[in-house]
C-alpha cells in the first residue's frame, strides 16, 4: 500500500508541473514580443525562435521615442488613468461606506441597478455616453474621457468596497464613537486603513480600465492631440502596411506602468488586516 506522504508527494509535484507550464504558455507570447522589438528592421518576418534575436538592436525603441509622438500618448495616458483612478478610489469608497453602514430610501434599487449595469457590454454605453458628452460640450476632450471611464468602473469597484467593509466589524466604530471621535474620523482613521487591501485593487482596477482602454477612446476621441496609447498604437497599423517593430516596442512600454504599479502596491494585498486588529 502506498504512503498516504508519497501520494501527497506526487500531488505537488504534478500540481507544480502543471503551473510551471501554464506559467510558460502565458510568458512566452510576451517573450516572443520582446524579441520582435529587439529585431533589425530587414529582420521582422524572421522564423527563428531565438529569444534574443541575432544583431539585436534597440533602434525601434529609440524611434519610437524620437520620431514618433509616443511621449505626448504617454502623457495622455498618464492623465486620464491617474484622474480616472483617483475619481474612482474616492467614489467608490464613499459610496461603498454610503451602501455598507446606512439605511436610506432606494438603497436596494440602487444596488440591483449598480449590478444590473455590468450585464450590458460596454458597446451598448458608447451611443448614451456619445449623446450625452456631446450636449455637455464635452466629446473629444480630457474630461469627457475620463468621465466616461469612471462611469464604467464605478460599479464594481462600488461593490467590492460595500462587500469589504461588511467585513468590518461595526464595534470598532462604535468604540471610535465612545472615545470622541467624529463620523468622518472615525471613516478617514479607522475604516480607511483597514479597508487598505481593497482600495488598493480598487485603484489597480481603476487605473487598468483606463490605461489600456481602446474601444471607448476611439469613439470620443477624434483629436489626435488627445490620443491615448491604444490609439497611437493603432495607428502603426494601415491597410497597406503595419510597423510591428514600433507596435511591439510600443506593447512593451504600455504593459510597464501596470506592472510597476501592481509592485509597488502588491504587499497591501495582504488578508487578516480586519481580523487582525480585533484580536488582543
Amino acid at each position: 500500500m502506498r504512503k498516504p506522504r508519497d501520494l501527497s508527494l506526487k500531488g505537488k509535484i504534478a500540481a507544480y508541473i502543471v503551473l510551471i507550464l501554464f506559467t510558460i504558455f502565458a510568458i512566452y507570447p510576451i517573450l516572443r514580443v520582446v524579441t520582435i522589438s529587439l529585431r533589425p528592421g530587414d529582420r521582422l518576418l524572421s522564423k527563428s525562435l531565438a529569444l534574443i534575436p541575432p544583431d539585436a538592436t534597440l533602434n525601434t525603441y529609440i524611434k519610437l521615442f524620437t520620431e514618433e509622438p509616443f511621449l505626448q500618448w504617454l502623457g495622455n495616458s498618464l492623465i486620464i488613468a491617474a484622474a480616472v483612478m483617483v475619481v474612482g478610489v474616492g467614489l467608490a469608497a464613499t459610496a461603498g461606506y454610503a451602501f455598507s453602514r446606512y439605511k436610506f430610501v432606494g438603497k436596494e434599487t440602487a444596488m440591483f441597478g449598480l449590478i444590473t449595469t455590468q450585464m450590458f457590454p460596454l458597446t451598448m454605453l458608447l451611443i448614451p455616453l456619445f449623446i450625452m458628452l456631446i450636449k455637455l460640450n464635452l466629446y473629444d476632450s480630457y474630461i469627457g474621457l475620463i468621465i466616461a471611464y469612471s462611469a464604467t468602473a464605478l460599479p464594481f469597484t462600488t461593490w467590492q468596497m460595500k462587500g469589504y467593509y461588511d467585513t468590518i466589524p461595526f464595534s470598532l466604530e462604535e468604540a471610535a464613537y465612545i472615545d470622541g471621535c467624529t463620523q468622518f474620523n472615525t471613516f478617514w482613521l479607522i475604516v480607511l486603513p483597514l479597508a487598505a487591501p481593497a482600495l488598493v485593487i480598487t485603484a489597480l482596477f481603476s487605473f487598468m480600465a483606463a490605461w489600456s482602454e481602446y474601444l471607448v477612446a476611439a469613439v470620443l476621441i477624434q483629436d489626435q492631440s488627445l490620443f491615448t496609447l491604444p490609439l497611437g498604437l493603432k495607428t502603426f497599423q494601415s491597410a497597406m502596411e503595419t510597423s510591428w517593430g514600433l507596435y511591439s516596442a510600443g506593447a512593451i512600454i504600455v504593459s510597464l506602468p501596470v506592472v510597476i504599479l501592481f509592485v509597488i502596491l502588491s504587499r497591501w494585498l495582504i488578508s487578516g488586516l480586519t481580523l487582525g486588529s480585533v484580536k488582543g
